[in-house]
């Protein structure tokens, strides 16, 4: 048997030329993004991301990610390979295998994700570790946003940032804020832009322990969660993916005004007083030692300067995460 080269291989090696059919619009972080794939599948694991969210307009440019799935690829076992950070020439990316890999230009505000079938079989892995990723950096890269591990809840147009280790009860602290009225901004994910310290992020999922739902009266939202898809994380820990976008949460419909840094802590104080006013000086050096990838950004200097006319405070733990979530609102209430 003669073995023949595909002449359509050949004449496109790089499969530049495959023809994207499909699309999908919408506006994130501050800009406007399109996304084009020869997948259904890839699409869909857009739609669950990114449909239904309120468009947080700072003025971004349009931005588009080619979404393209892999021809064969090994099958994983019980989780896919790491994806290892890759970059130089302008360009920055994320590899886990050959067949699966986002390439990112923020000059031109194009990325293109690639997706084996196997790498379909974990949908949270696929849309956090590629195709949030780009979208994230093209955003943040493209108009000048730091980008901050600290989620986010707000009222009236005033945002508070939620940092601390991961474990602190941020995302608990946020599902109570939601429960007594404040709008939702984002779980772990904020993105500020520096000069006007203006946060936008993604509300679509809130990340739940298991025993988090010890503190929920509310029987239906501890039935909603309890019927939500289970997550596991790379450190092992699973977490219930409570959708926000049915009905029962405020989701911060335009960019927050940050006006409060809040420090979460595991300490408890019983029933004492939860917030503390931390000096100047202290906040600073509490947001250096909590954000170590934003302190390489470009904005970072500016942003830390906008803080320092702020309040920050820590937050230690009451005896019932509704009473963290009080002093929030009443926090943001003025």
């Amino acid at each position: 048997m003669t073995w023949r080269a595909d002449p359509r291989r050949i004449a496109d090696p790089f499969s530049e030329r495959v023809p994207l059919l499909s699309s999908r619009s919408f506006s994130l972080l501050g800009a406007s993004f399109e996304f084009l794939s020869d997948s259904p599948e890839l699409l869909v694991l857009v739609d669950e991301a990114y449909r239904d969210l309120p468009a947080h307009a700072l003025g971004g440019p349009l931005l588009r990610i080619e979404l393209r799935q892999a021809q064969g690829g090994a099958d994983f076992g019980a989780e896919p390979p790491r994806a290892c950070m890759l970059g130089g020439a302008g360009m920055l990316g994320a590899a886990a295998d050959a067949h699966n890999i986002v390439l990112i230009s923020p000059e031109t505000g194009r990325a293109v994700v690639q997706l084996s079938r196997a790498m379909l079989g974990f949908p949270y892995h696929a849309r956090y570790e590629f195709i949030e990723f780009a979208v994230f950096q093209l955003a943040a890269r493209t108009q000048g946003l730091v980008a901050l591990h600290a989620g986010c809840v707000g009222m009236n147009g005033a945002g508070a940032l939620l940092m601390g280790e991961s474990g602190a009860g941020k995302s608990t602290l946020a599902m109570h804020a939601m429960l007594q009225g404040l709008d939702f901004l984002t779980e772990d994910a904020s993105f500020v832009e520096p000069r006007s310290l203006r946060l936008t992020g993604v509300a679509n999922f809130l990340h739940l322990r298991f025993d988090s739902l010890a503190w929920v009266d509310d029987a239906a939202l501890r039935a909603r969660a309890e019927a939500s898809p289970v997550i596991r994380r790379r450190s092992g820990v699973e977490k219930y993916e409570l959708d926000l976008r049915t009905g029962w949460a405020r989701l911060a419909a335009e960019p927050l005004r940050l006006e409060h840094l809040v420090f979460t802590s595991p300490e408890s104080v019983g029933e004492g007083e939860l917030l503390q006013l931390l000096d100047g000086h202290e906040m600073v050096e509490r947001l250096h030692l909590d954000q170590a990838y934003a302190i390489g950004q470009p904005g970072w200097a500016e942003f830390v300067e906008g803080c320092s006319r702020l309040h920050g405070w820590e937050m230690k733990r009451g005896t019932h995460p509704s009473e963290g979530a009080e002093a929030l609102r009443r926090l943001l209430t003025g």
